[in-house]
């Protein structure tokens, strides 16, 4: 039987291999934060949202404690959510710019978002280990996205999981704005992760995202937004 995004995403939320990441993903949830005491918690792993189609595909790092673990969605409910779905809105591959749960209507066109680690780790540095455990996944999304053409790699650690993936060699350098040829008509572009470590000391700003997915669009053969 062939591999789907459904599948992919079914097996994702029912993982539990990495023992520090299911304890940490549950504790958030238990306690939660002040400000969403009365929210009940995803809690679980998230698998990657957006289009079935699309041809750009954007990878992050791991789920937010109190974003996608809270939501159930990756980049959701949290200010690195906030910037990227912004941007995505801009560059005409989102219909709104706004992300704070599974059941706002949100709706990716031409785009797909993931990462490399499903589950939230603790200070947000998953363990080498839990990076490997988790590869298969990211395998099996690139994979089953037929049309993908470009990936837009948001921080050096998804930039070097995708390298990894598609056993580059020599490793190429993560850079903002680099663009490696993939051969086969792909090619995988490096951002800055739109953390807020990045944001607010204006190391990444919103004209220099928007750059980068207006490049993402013209090397995946789409009009300009």
């Amino acid at each position: 039987m062939s591999d789907s995004l459904v599948a992919v995403a079914a097996d994702v939320v029912g993982c539990r291999r990495c023992p520090r990441l299911v304890a940490w993903r549950e504790e958030v949830a238990a306690t939660k934060r002040a400000a969403y005491a009365d929210e009940e918690y995803w809690g679980r792993p998230v698998p990657g949202f957006g289009d079935p189609s699309a041809c750009i595909v954007v990878v992050g790092l791991a789920p937010a404690a109190h974003g996608a673990n809270r939501t159930g969605r990756m980049f959701t409910g949290d200010r690195s959510g906030e910037w990227l779905y912004r941007a995505l809105w801009r560059a005409g591959l989102a219909n709104q710019a706004e992300s704070v749960g599974l059941d706002d209507g949100l709706a990716l066109a031409d785009a797909y978002v993931t990462a490399p680690v499903k589950c939230a780790p603790p200070a947000n540095k998953p363990l080498p280990t839990e990076r490997d455990a988790c590869a298969p996944f990211l395998a099996r999304e690139l994979d089953v996205l037929g049309e993908l053409r470009v990936i837009v790699a948001l921080g050096g650690f998804g930039f070097a999981a995708v390298a990894a993936h598609l056993g580059l060699r020599p490793r190429p350098r993560f850079g903002h704005g680099v663009e490696v040829d993939l051969g086969h008509g792909r090619t995988l572009l490096g951002c800055y992760h739109v953390s807020q470590q990045n944001t607010f000391t204006g190391r990444l700003t919103e004209p220099m995202l928007d750059a980068v997915f207006a490049r993402a669009r013209a090397l995946a053969g789409l009009a300009p937004a």
